[in-house]
């Protein structure tokens, strides 16, 4: 190939993909798409039938997947106990979303709800210990409007 078309940023990807490491990395890929209507683009199973590789388009991102590793040091959430990290998915309609993937199979860890910020946002853990954050932008808010709303849920949770 011509290093003059070659594009350091290929067509498709952004500056930061997430890259989930999951035990039974091809179960994910049908949770994916069963739970956030997620197109396969490409995987690449490895000689022992583990997948070394896949992506996977939701919305106009791209995630990529693979299996555990422990020669590579790839372990997932659910070896390591847990994980520290949400991974955001602002979507049309939270609702509707959130419930197809509850019924894929994830468990909800924060209802839907209205939030100081402007959206209706929920979390979820998904069958694999990935989770995820689901969000709709309903109302726009300045920075004061978001600072009062947060200083309003911090008392309010530290009065109960």
């Amino acid at each position: 190939m011509n290093s003059s078309s070659l594009k350091p940023i290929p067509e498709g990807m952004h500056s930061i993909t997430p890259h989930l490491v999951c035990t039974n990395a091809a179960e994910a890929i049908e949770f994916y798409k069963n739970a956030f209507g997620a197109e396969e683009l490409m995987r690449l199973p490895g000689p022992d039938g583990k997948l070394v590789h896949a992506c996977l388009q939701i919305g106009d991102s791209r995630i990529m997947l693979a299996d555990t590793r422990d020669e590579c040091g790839a372990k997932s959430p659910k070896e390591l106990q847990g994980s520290p990290v949400l991974i955001h998915l602002q979507v049309e309609d939270v609702d509707s979303v959130f419930n197809q993937a509850i019924e894929a199979g994830a468990t909800q860890t924060m209802p839907v709800m209205e939030m100081f910020w402007g959206d209706r946002y929920g979390q979820l853990e998904d069958p694999f210990g990935h989770r995820w954050s689901v969000a709709t932008h309903v109302r726009d808010l300045s920075f004061e409007e978001i600072q009062t709303g947060m200083r309003e849920m911090f008392e309010q949770n530290s009065n109960s």
